[in-house]
C-alpha cells in the first residue's frame, strides 16, 4: 500500500536535474510543484540558481508548468516574473492537476514527470496519475501550517519506506 507513496528518483534539488538526465529517460516535459520545490514557500523570489535552471530546461525546449495546490492569485503572483504556465488547485494528491497539465502539455504519461518536495502530496498525486516523479529535499526545513501535517505523516511514510528499500537513497542525479 505504500509503494504509491515511493518516488521513481531522490534527487537533492530541483537544480540539479539536468535536460540531458531528463532526455535520457524519454522526458519531454516536467512538472513542478511551486513551494519549497522550486521557491521558498515564504519568499517568491527566485534565486540565480532557479532562473539558471528555467533558462536551461527553456533553452533545450522542456516545458517546465507548475502543478499547485494553492489557488490561482497565489501562483500568478509567485510566477509572474518566471513566465510559467500552471495548474492551480490541483488537489494532489488527487490526479486532477496533473492530468490537466498533461493535457495542456499535449504529451503521454511516459514522457512526463512531476517534481516536488512532498510525499503525501506530490508523489502520491505522480503515482495517481500512473507518472514517474523525483522527491527533492524541500529548500527550507519550515513549513506552511497545512503542510506541517503531511510532513508529520510523511516521516513516517519515508521511514517504512527506506527500511524496505535500501536502494531508496538520495542522489545528485537522476
Amino acid at each position: 500500500m505504500l509503494d504509491k507513496f515511493k518516488p521513481t528518483w531522490m534527487v537533492e534539488a530541483i537544480y540539479q536535474i539536468t535536460p540531458e538526465q531528463l532526455k535520457a529517460h524519454g522526458f519531454k516535459a516536467v512538472l513542478t510543484d511551486l513551494d519549497n520545490t522550486l521557491i521558498a514557500w515564504n519568499n517568491p523570489n527566485g534565486t540565480k540558481e532557479l532562473i539558471d535552471w528555467l533558462k536551461m530546461m527553456d533553452k533545450a525546449g522542456i516545458p517546465v508548468v507548475v502543478v499547485s495546490n494553492n489557488k490561482a492569485s497565489r501562483v500568478a503572483k509567485a510566477l509572474e516574473s518566471f513566465q510559467l504556465d500552471f495548474v492551480s488547485r490541483a488537489m494532489k494528491p488527487f490526479s486532477v492537476g496533473i492530468k490537466n497539465a498533461q493535457q495542456q502539455l499535449g504529451v503521454s504519461k511516459d514522457e512526463i514527470v512531476m517534481i516536488g518536495d512532498q510525499v503525501m502530496t506530490d508523489i502520491r498525486g505522480a503515482s495517481a496519475a500512473g507518472i514517474r516523479s523525483i522527491l527533492v529535499r524541500p529548500i527550507l526545513d519550515t513549513d506552511g501550517w497545512n503542510t506541517r501535517i503531511n510532513r508529520f505523516f510523511e516521516r513516517r511514510v519515508m521511514h517504512i519506506l527506506l527500511q524496505k528499500d535500501p536502494e531508496m537513497k538520495w542522489k545528485s542525479e537522476l
